[in-house]
């Protein structure tokens, strides 16, 4: 079973690919107090989760997704035509660091897609690139809450350079031409939520599925609830950083 299949599937019960809460989703994008007629550009969208509900926050605003799971961009799909706002987003199936630099955008996410850039730093350099002057993103990224231990890191499959404490994220965030105007630090009831949602769903869909994906999906979710509950749990954090480009170059 491919890696985009499992993680769609694991994701149904809890379609904010992030350990972040729904309150939490909609806290942040008030926070954006966005302009009229808003563009926003979500890069690594998966099911649009994030921008659906900027788009029912702002009912002018319109938006771009982008995201190479095909199963990802068929949900955000149906689920912007059942929300009534099908008209106002554009899905693109393709890698988010391909996606051209053709216009400018208000706002600009990517949450828990960094990887697609190769870290935070590159993701920072390359969201700066499709904003206006002024504009504002959301990257969601990864830090150390503490020290991680040699099994954390084994089970992460992680190196203790991959990501850095608290401060050092936003100074590294800031790095690229940024100031931090809001953030968000997920508490580990939003970690334990979206872990046991993410495990638990694709378990329950493996036991309705009998079959060699059922297999597959079962040894994917008690291969990443062992290296949660193993490993990273309460050593992994989580950081929303909503960015305003001040005009300054990359340091």
């Amino acid at each position: 079973m491919e890696r985009q299949l499992i993680s769609h599937l694991a994701h149904r019960d809890h379609p904010i690919a992030a350990p972040v809460s729904g309150a939490h989703v909609t806290r942040l994008l008030r926070r954006a107090r966005l302009p009229e007629s808003a563009r926003i550009l979500d890069l690594g969208c998966g099911e649009a989760a994030w921008t659906l509900r900027a788009l029912a926050l702002y009912e002018d605003a319109t938006a771009d997704g982008v995201d190479i799971s095909a199963d990802g961009l068929k949900a955000a799909e149906e689920r912007a035509d059942a929300q009534g706002v099908w008209e106002r987003i554009r899905l693109h199936g393709r890698p988010a660091a391909d996606f051209p630099v053709a216009e400018q955008y208000d706002l600009v996410l990517c949450v828990g897609a960094t990887h697609a850039f190769g870290g935070l730093v590159p993701t920072a350099e390359h969201v700066r690139r499709y904003l206006k002057p002024n504009g504002l993103a959301l990257i969601g990224e990864g830090f150390w809450e503490r020290e991680p231990t040699p099994e954390a890191l084994a089970r992460l499959g992680s190196r203790p350079d991959e990501f850095h404490d608290l401060p050092g994220t936003v100074a590294a965030a800031e790095s690229a031409g940024f100031d931090t105007v809001y953030a968000y630090t997920s508490d580990l009831s939003e970690w334990d939520d979206y872990e046991w949602s993410w495990t638990g769903t694709l378990l329950r869909w493996a036991n309705e599925h009998p079959g060699p994906d059922a297999d597959a999906a079962r040894a994917a979710a008690r291969e990443h609830r062992d290296a949660w509950l193993h490993g990273y749990r309460g050593v992994l954090g989580f950081v929303t950083l909503l960015l305003q480009h001040n005009g300054q170059p990359s340091q």
